[in-house]
Order: C-alpha cells, then sequence, then structure tokens
C-alpha cells in the first residue's frame, strides 16, 4: 500500500512539475513569441499559451518593414527604440537562421517613402530633419525625382520625390515567425495552442493562469496577446488602452524583380510577390476589407509605379492591428502584482530584435532598460489630469 501511494505522489508530483514554469507568455505572434525566444534564452522554462486560428492576429496585417523613418516625432525615445532594434536585426535574423535553418529573409538596404506632391516631400523633409537634429543616428536624405529613378528606375516620373533612411529594412513576418517557434521549442519552451488564457489569478510570488484546456502555475506572466490585453491586463492590476485598428493588403502575382527597396506603400518580397497596402481604419472589430480602401491602395501603387496597372492581384484581406491612443508602445510591470508584465505594439516585426535582446532579459528579472520610462501608462493619465485641470 505505500509503495502506491509513493507511486501516486510521484505521477502527481511530476504532472505539476509539468503544468509549473518559470514564465508564461500570453500570446503566440511576433510579439510574444519573440519575447518568449529571448526568455528561453536566459534559462527560464517558459510556456507560450496562444489562441485559436480563428484569434485576431496582428500579424495578418504586417507588412515585413523593419522601419525607423519617420518614427518619434512626438516622442524621440520612440525613434531610438525603434532604431536601436533596427540595428540589432541583422544579428537576430542570422542567429535565427543557424538555430532553426529558417531564414527570416531579412535585408536592410534603406527604405524610401515615396511623395505624389511638393508639399508632401517638404513636410516629410522637415519632420525627419527636427529628428535628425535631436539624434545624429536617425539620418536621411532627400531625393529629387530624377535621383529616384537612378536609384529605382521603375518609379513613375510623376512622383515629386522621396525621403530615403538607410536605418529601414524588411523580412519576411511569416519565415520570422516560424523561426522564433522552432528557436524557442529548441530551447526548451512549451508552446500550447488553443490554450488562449481565459483568467490570471495571482498569488504572493506566483501567477494561477487558466486556458480552455489546461491550468498552468507560473512565477511570472508576460500579457503579450494584442487585443487580449484588454481583458487580461485588469486581471493582474494593469491598463491596456488598446483599440483596433484595421489595415488591408493585397498581393500580386509575382512579378520580375523591379523593387530592391521597401517603401511603405509597396514591397517586393524575394520570391517576386508585390506586396500594396498601408491604410488604416477605425472599424471596431471588423476585420474584412472594402472597395474603397482596395481601390485607393491600388490608385497609390500605380501611381508611384505604373508598371503595376498590369498586375494581377492574387489575394486580398484585412486585419486588426493593436493601436494604443497616441500609437506608442506600452512595457510595464504590474505595481500590485510584481512578476506580471504587459507588452503592447503595433510594431512587431521592427521591434522583434529588440524585444528578444533587451526586453526579455528584463521580464526574466534583470535591469529594466532606462528607455522603457518612455512607454508606460503613466503617460495616459499624467495627460488626462493635465487636460483636466
Amino acid at each position: 500500500m505505500a509503495a502506491r501511494v509513493s507511486a501516486q505522489t510521484q505521477a502527481q508530483q511530476a504532472r505539476r512539475a509539468a503544468r509549473s514554469f518559470d514564465v508564461v507568455v500570453a500570446g503566440g505572434g511576433l510579439v510574444g513569441m519573440a519575447l518568449a525566444y529571448g526568455l528561453a534564452r536566459t534559462g527560464q522554462r517558459v510556456a507560450v499559451c496562444d489562441g485559436d486560428d480563428s484569434a485576431y492576429r496582428a500579424a495578418r496585417g504586417n507588412f515585413g518593414l523593419v522601419w525607423v523613418q519617420g518614427k518619434g516625432s512626438r516622442c524621440l525615445p520612440y525613434a531610438q527604440w525603434s532604431l536601436d532594434s533596427s540595428r540589432r536585426w541583422g544579428a537576430f535574423a542570422a542567429q535565427l537562421l543557424r538555430e532553426t535553418g529558417v531564414n527570416p529573409c531579412f535585408v536592410r538596404p534603406g527604405g524610401f517613402e515615396l511623395c505624389e506632391g511638393a508639399q508632401q516631400l517638404e513636410d516629410g523633409r522637415r519632420l525627419l530633419e527636427s529628428l535628425h537634429e535631436r539624434d545624429a543616428g536617425l539620418d536621411y536624405e532627400v531625393f529629387d525625382t530624377a535621383a529616384l529613378r537612378r536609384r529605382i528606375p521603375a518609379a513613375s516620373a510623376g512622383l515629386a520625390g522621396a525621403l530615403y533612411s538607410r536605418n529601414d529594412g524588411h523580412a519576411n513576418p511569416l519565415f520570422t515567425l516560424r523561426a522564433l517557434h522552432e528557436a524557442f521549442q529548441a530551447l526548451g519552451g512549451v508552446y500550447l495552442p488553443q490554450h488562449e488564457v481565459t483568467d490570471v489569478i495571482p498569488h504572493s510570488g506566483s501567477f494561477t493562469v487558466v486556458t480552455r484546456r489546461a491550468t498552468l502555475e507560473t512565477g511570472r506572466i508576460v500579457l503579450a496577446a494584442g487585443l487580449g490585453n484588454a481583458r487580461l491586463g485588469p486581471m493582474v492590476g494593469l491598463d491596456a488602452p488598446i483599440t483596433p485598428l484595421r489595415g488591408q493588403i493585397m498581393v500580386t502575382e509575382k512579378l520580375a524583380p523591379f523593387l530592391d527597396y521597401p517603401t511603405l506603400v509597396v514591397r517586393q518580397t524575394r520570391e517576386g510577390s508585390v506586396m500594396l497596402g498601408d491604410s488604416a481604419e477605425n472599424v471596431g472589430f471588423d476585420d474584412g476589407t472594402s472597395r474603397a480602401i482596395m481601390s485607393d491602395i491600388a490608385r497609390r501603387a500605380q501611381t508611384a509605379f505604373p508598371l503595376l496597372a498590369q498586375a494581377r492581384i492574387v489575394r486580398a484581406w484585412g486585419a486588426l492591428r493593436i493601436m494604443t491612443p497616441d500609437g506608442l508602445p506600452v512595457y510595464e510591470e504590474s505595481p500590485a502584482h510584481p512578476g506580471a508584465f504587459m507588452a503592447i505594439c503595433h510594431s512587431g516585426v521592427t521591434l522583434a530584435a529588440a524585444h528578444a535582446d533587451l526586453l526579455a532579459p528584463w521580464m526574466a528579472g534583470g535591469p529594466r532598460p532606462a528607455v522603457l520610462d518612455a512607454f508606460t501608462t503613466a503617460r495616459f493619465h499624467a495627460s488626462a489630469l493635465s487636460h483636466h485641470v
């Protein structure tokens, strides 16, 4: 009898150990997986609780840009955070390739913002100049039409010119996500699909995480569930001021190479297909498409590159991105329940390297990067207070 009880006790202890982690990450998109990968690299035992395939996923609306140009006009630390991540991306992509054999297809040739009119070009130049004056690393160039066409012969002669930043690049977001999953699991990480988090119960120094299929125990929890953070944040004393913002994308058939640089409206992939996009709509939780927006996306793409007039569209879709009131990220630890963290951002590709290299070590118990001071929800409360006064 004693032997049987001992065996049962050992089995129960084994089951509890299998359900116990150092960190649980809620959300398996680009933000959640970059953090989970970074946490696993620190030696933490990490589980990722992901939702169903039908969940709203910002990654579906991702253009694949690693973009710095023009960011931070009202908050210089955001430009610097993006620049730091862009500089880290080469080593980040190379490490993922070494560890998994999956190539994120990252290149950093610089990026162009194409300008249809002279006023758009001048307004953009002034913005970039103001950023450059505050941080010399945020450098840029202005191309007139002739100079632009020497660099990109397929560009329209009707464009007023373009703004160029050597800090910009692009990657394949799907390959990046796949590489993150494989690298994370190779480090011993546990990925739990169809385990949307339904409840988080704080204890003294730990948390119980409840999903539809399991109950997990963890010392720390990271909320990186996109729009789901609005529901999960209050469970650990955190505010998640986010709203959905729809973006629509079209993809053409494969074309002969004509565009070696990423732009905000057109991006040719390594495979030859061309992504057309750059739209933002406040339409609630409607992730569909609309004829008016698609027509405008097509018009701008054709205006920039006349050869696209004959290209066939093979896919079109909409997706919901995550947006805070000021468009900046939120990275915060709960003051009420230390060990509970929240990460909100709409630049999951651009910031992936910084999330893995800098944010994850902090969430594992390391020092907090000073740049994060600009990205707490305190800024919203201070703004509301000053407005009230």
